[in-house]
């Protein structure tokens, strides 16, 4: 804070008096005034005689609500950065604030440092502010000029071989580049000046660019690429980045679309040949499989020693081949977004005992230990495909069986860590080399040394786990010294903490 913070106001609006005067005990060491309010009412009455530039706003009192009392503060005054305060248990109305207008919210009970981090986020977006319209009243040229300049900037915006539009920080078009005008059949002689969903009529796409355009994606890495379609099958991939002025303020958006129609027919073919062909060879493949197996019973004891490994290996092979087109399969269901549908609530612990006990005599049967190991406080709910589940922590567990000498160890290590689920198996099997480690999420890729090479497997169960773990939003690591195991940590997150 500087000394510009003599002229920001706070008012703290909860019902709780313990909130209020804690917040002021800890705002005003940061040089704010504080103003409190015990219910919405009395709050808006504050606003409209003494005014404040940041609201701590409860949304669960008695009387008039957290929601109505921020639409009746954004009609008041828009420029107004409401903070809203929640519980757990109303995350959910949390969202439909921000959606609202509200700038940020905090979850109580809350700590100082998160209490001081969340209002000198605000402080800094009114200082901003304040910045830009000075500077906007300074510049001779702004955002605008872009699209009537013929400057050497704008010849190449206007000739480059993608689409590209920029906008200003209230939404609106300020630039269209003909390539983008042709990729959304816009009319050539369409005007800008307008909103972005005048032009692109995809909810999504326009609330990515206005959340640029306001300054909310601050580091470009955290910047989500798009991808939507239009009505004649047009699919179209986005990147946005925000346009930055001399002292760093955003001032807009600069998006550059690319159709990847070619691409995503490409897919579409490449993944209905996979189908076809897998389902072609999965049933003649099963029928040899079967028919090996009753080769191999009726010559027990009467073919050579040297036979009956032939015909095990053979066995072996067609098992692994009709395990190859399963996981194909699943491969091509996860990058068309169909295997991890209808999520629903998830005791993770009730699906790791049912793993653990079916794979528990595999384990045994190499003379092998399989344990779990729970925290004693009850895990949360996970929303979560319970088959994208299985198959994360079957595969897992199963590599490490496969991958673990005999008499050997495998556990699996369940706790929280911050709002994840930490699930960790862990085993004192074969190892990985360091230089292997960012291979072996790779298609096909499998480790081979003198004890792995006779292990069979497709090379598809960690790419598999991966991209599962991927459209669950989680994250996946693995830790291994060669001789002395291995161990895979996947994070999922936890969307309901009660």
């Amino acid at each position: 804070m500087n000394n510009q913070t003599d002229a920001i106001r706070v008012l703290v609006v909860d019902d709780e008096q313990d909130i209020r005067d804690g917040s002021e005990r800890i705002l005003t060491r940061l040089g704010l005034q504080v103003l409190k309010a015990q219910r919405g009412d009395e709050g808006l009455k504050i606003l409209e005689t003494e005014g404040a530039s940041i609201v701590l706003l409860d949304l669960k009192m008695p009387g008039m609500d957290g929601i109505e009392v921020l639409e009746r503060i954004r009609k008041l005054d828009e420029s107004i950065l409401v903070i809203v305060i929640t519980g757990y248990a109303t995350v959910e109305t949390a969202i439909e604030a921000m959606k609202l207008g509200a700038y940020d919210f905090i979850s109580k009970p809350f700590e100082p440092d998160q209490l001081r981090i969340v209002v000198n986020r605000a402080w800094e977006k009114i200082r901003l502010t304040r910045e830009a319209e000075k500077l906007a009243q300074e510049k001779r040229r702004t955002l605008a000029d872009l699209d009537t300049e013929k400057s050497r900037i704008h010849t190449i915006i206007e000739n480059l071989p993608n689409g590209v539009m920029v906008t200003n920080t209230r939404g609106q078009v300020v630039l269209m580049n003909p390539v983008f005008r042709k990729l959304l059949d816009l009319d050539p002689g369409l005007k800008t000046g307008g909103q972005i969903e005048d032009y692109v009529p995809d909810k999504g796409f326009c609330n990515l660019v206005m959340e640029i355009s306001q300054g909310k994606h601050v580091d470009y890495d955290d910047i989500p690429d798009y991808e939507f379609a239009i009505a004649d099958q047009k699919y179209f991939l986005v990147k946005g980045q925000p346009v930055l002025g001399e002292r760093k303020e955003c001032l807009g958006a600069v998006v550059n679309i690319v159709d990847i129609t070619a691409m995503k027919v490409m897919d579409q073919l490449k993944s209905e040949f996979v189908t076809k062909v897998s389902h072609e060879l999965r049933s003649p493949l099963s029928t040899i499989h079967e028919q090996l197996a009753l080769v191999i019973r009726d010559m027990l004891g009467n073919a050579s020693e040297h036979d009956q490994h032939i015909l095990t290996r053979a066995r072996e092979k067609t098992q692994g081949l009709i395990s190859l087109i399963g996981d194909l399969l699943d491969l091509s269901r996860i990058e068309e977004g169909v295997l991890c549908q209808e999520p629903q609530p998830i005791h993770l612990e009730e699906l790791l005992e049912n793993i653990v006990d079916f794979l528990k005599t595999r384990a045994e049967g190499k003379g092998q230990s399989l344990t779990l190991q729970l925290p004693d406080d009850p895990l949360p709910e996970l929303t979560a495909d319970p088959i994208a589940l299985e198959s994360i922590f079957g595969n897992l567990i199963t590599n490490a069986i496969n991958y673990t000498q005999d008499n050997g160890k495998i556990k699996v290590d369940v706790d929280m860590t911050g709002i994840n689920v930490r699930v960790k198996v862990i085993d004192n099997g074969f190892g990985i080399l360091g230089k292997y480690l960012d291979k072996i999420f790779d298609r096909f890729y499998r480790v081979k040394d003198d004890k792995t090479r006779y292990i069979t497997g497709t090379g598809l169960g960690l790419p598999i786990v991966k991209g599962l773990v991927d459209s669950l939003n989680g994250f996946i690591d693995v830790e291994s010294t060669p001789g002395q195991g291995s161990t895979f940590t996947v994070l999922l997150p936890v969307t309901d903490l009660r």
